[in-house]
């Protein structure tokens, strides 16, 4: 197609004023780009430019679509014959452009480079003021309404954060739901494991001491009393290993009548008082009660341990105390391999 035959096409435009909202040039301004302008063919997927390209040349779609992708999710723009793009690469010295822009069919485009550009505005200086004023309306509504898709995705993202958070909250109480023993609120043993883990991770710092308590004569109590009793005394013996607990303390529910209290200790001596804390508090509160029990005795295996092995390996350690505690009578505290500590006796 002859320049002179894409000159008279632009005049069967019905009228020679645009929205300055609008890519499309009006007819006057057609023909004369066009009438300066180099003719280029394109086929469809060719690229005229990328997003960062530094640009020099607009463009005039005569025949075919040019599909503009601005990246970041944002709408394509496409445009079609008489529409004009990449202006700013030629009213802007060294403008980087701001959109990929590739033909989406085979087509027919004029490049305008600075020199057309020149003789545009020495051919007619009122019609380029003209198309300035238009491509500077369309540069400020082409920011506006990017603004608004921002706006846009930032409500989308805050709601999509919003219902993150929310479901990061069910998760949380979830899996504290699964760290929990229902009856009482202390770590189960799935809770104990999942924090030996996180703590694994982390590096123990300190000594820890381990200590496994356990209910004396706890199926009386039941057959007695009845298990809601027996509910109430678990959950007395709880609040009182979680009383005992210091800030890095973790108490458990083992299983029945078993818990544990992992503590923050560096010597035999630490562990100990641990211990002597809770039989004293279970004795005094035995002293205490009436004829239907909140409380019973507890024994008491105590032993220090070594966080590079496994919590098996801790387990039987105290568990090992444990057993000659009760073979002993019950209601007292024995160290791991060693006599009882002194004071630790039954009353």
């Amino acid at each position: 197609m002859s320049t002179e035959s894409v000159a008279r096409s632009g005049l069967h435009e019905s009228s020679d004023v645009r929205d300055d909202a609008t890519a499309s040039l009006a007819a006057r301004e057609y023909a004369l780009f066009a009438s300066l302008g180099r003719m280029r063919p394109v086929r469809s997927g060719e690229c005229l430019f990328r997003r960062g390209d530094v640009g020099r040349v607009m463009y005039l779609v005569v025949e075919g679509e040019v599909e503009l992708d601005f990246g970041s999710d944002l709408a394509l723009k496409r445009l079609g014959p008489h529409e004009f793009f990449g202006e700013l690469g030629l009213l802007v010295g060294e403008h980087t452009r701001s959109a990929d822009a590739v033909a989406a069919c085979d087509g027919l485009l004029v490049e305008l480079g600075e020199d057309g550009f020149h003789n545009l505005v020495e051919r007619d200086p009122n019609l380029v003021a003209q198309f300035l004023r238009r491509a500077i309306t369309r540069v400020v509504l082409n920011e506006q309404g990017l603004i608004r898709q921002l706006r846009r995705r930032n409500h989308d993202l805050e709601t999509a954060l919003d219902n993150l958070y929310a479901t990061t909250h069910q998760l949380n109480q979830t899996e504290e739901l699964v760290r929990a023993d229902e009856l009482t609120g202390l770590y189960n043993r799935r809770g104990l494991a999942l924090h030996l883990q996180e703590r694994r991770r982390a590096g123990f710092s300190g000594g820890v001491g381990l200590l496994l308590v356990d209910c004396d004569r706890f199926k009386r109590v039941n057959d007695e009393h009845g298990h809601l009793v027996g509910d109430r005394v678990l959950q007395n013996i709880a609040g009182m290993l979680r009383s005992a607990a210091g800030p890095d303390d973790v108490p458990c529910r083992l299983g029945g009548d078993e818990f544990c209290l992992l503590v923050q200790a560096q010597s035999r001596e630490e562990v100990l008082r641990y211990a002597e804390f809770v039989l004293a508090t279970t004795r005094n509160l035995l002293h205490l009660q009436q004829a239907v029990p909140n409380i019973c005795a507890v024994s008491v295996g105590a032993c220090l341990v070594d966080t590079g092995r496994e919590w098996n390996d801790w387990y039987a350690c105290a568990d090992e105390a444990l057993y000659e505690a009760k073979r002993q009578g019950g209601n007292r505290v024995c160290w791991a391999g060693e006599p009882p500590a002194s004071g630790s006796g039954g009353p």
